[in-house]
């Protein structure tokens, strides 16, 4: 992930990445930013097969996210500033902005 914060400070600019090796043709990413809808934020794959993001987060927060992989399948983000576990049994990236 990339942070490039606003000169005010009140808003980040994220860019959430997905390398080349996952193997998925449709990628979402949910989280409490977006109420964790699948529709809202879809990343786009690029000529060299990596998926990419960029969104605006208000700053002084954490937020939990994960990424849906062709509506199936969810996976965490490696780089993620924390982690913390879920009502699902599972796990979800956090990122601190």
């Amino acid at each position: 992930m990339k942070k490039s914060y606003t000169k005010t400070g009140r808003a980040c600019r994220v860019t959430f990445s997905l390398p080349s090796d996952v193997v998925a043709k449709k990628v979402a990413l949910c989280g409490e930013f977006n109420e964790w809808d699948p529709k809202k934020h879809i990343l786009k794959k690029r000529k060299d097969g990596t998926f990419s993001l960029t969104v605006s987060l208000k700053s002084g927060n954490e937020y939990r996210f994960r990424y849906l992989l062709d509506g199936k399948r969810w996976e965490n983000d490696w780089s993620a500033d924390k982690y913390v576990s879920n009502t699902h049994g599972a796990e979800d990236s956090v990122i601190i902005v």
